[in-house]
């Protein structure tokens, strides 16, 4: 299926490696010019040069952290109308909420909810004048199925979750969507520090408690950073303006409900 989105441009959050990375690679396939993002600037030179290597689409590399004021001015300056915005950022660790002082709380506050609203709010309205918008936030599984030291994350995720829903109403009629993706259980470095942190506490081996979390799973794996790239493409195609204010879950049919 052509997506529509050859020589589009877009913003793609914390893309240098996981679940921004798999994000970046299917957009690029596509067509679209991307400015990646990344606090390490050699993972991040290293997937602009596999972007370049394998699909020749405009590459821009923005070393820095989304959620201070200077690293989302540089992304802006990368790219200053951009048609896609992905927001990603990495969590809080994993801790006891009893743990959580006043700052480390108001950190992940503005980690996981009020940086990619500041991003949303300053591209939003070029989205809407020029008719074409694709904002995708990728948040968690975590708001809909509580995960015990990851509070902060999905409290924050959630809030998130809550505030545009209302908002993506407003620009729908100007061809601009606002979804969610919630990975379930995915191959990234996240998923390897949160299952060390839950078999630590259980007191259980790490591989043994990794099995036990794959045999959950009813796909009977984890996923992988690619696939999840390709769903996030699709919800940034052209076909997928009339989806908005919806959050898709990736899971491999982990979360045990049917709505």
């Amino acid at each position: 299926m052509d997506l529509g989105l050859t020589g589009k441009k877009a913003i793609i959050c914390a893309s240098s490696r996981g679940l921004g990375c798999g994000c970046a690679l299917a957009l690029a396939e596509e067509g679209v010019d991307v400015v990646l993002n990344g606090r390490d600037p050699e993972p991040l030179a290293a997937t602009a040069r596999e972007i370049r290597d394998r699909f020749g689409v405009e590459v821009s590399e923005v070393a820095a952290d989304v959620s201070t004021r200077e690293g989302q001015a540089a992304l802006l300056a990368a790219c200053p109308n951009p048609d896609i915005l992905v927001n990603n950022n990495g969590g809080p660790p994993s801790r006891d909420f009893r743990k959580l002082d006043r700052q480390a709380m108001l950190d992940g506050v503005t980690q996981n909810m009020v940086t990619p609203l500041e991003l949303i709010q300053a591209v939003i309205d070029g989205m809407a004048e020029r008719g074409f918008g694709r904002i995708v936030n990728i948040t968690s599984l975590s708001i809909y199925m509580p995960i015990p030291g990851l509070d902060l994350s999905s409290g924050a995720r959630a809030g998130l979750t809550a505030f545009l829903a209302g908002v993506a109403k407003t620009v729908a009629n100007r061809n601009v969507t606002i979804n969610g993706l919630l990975p379930g259980k995915f191959d990234t470095d996240r998923i390897r520090s949160t299952t060390q942190f839950a078999a630590d506490k259980a007191g259980v081996p790490l591989e043994e408690f990794a099995e036990r979390q794959r045999r959950e799973i009813p796909a009977g794996r984890i996923g992988t950073p690619e696939e999840f790239g390709k769903a996030c493409a699709f919800l940034c195609s052209a076909h997928a303006g009339y989806i908005t204010g919806r959050n898709m879950i990736l899971d491999g049919g982990l979360y045990p409900s049917a709505f």
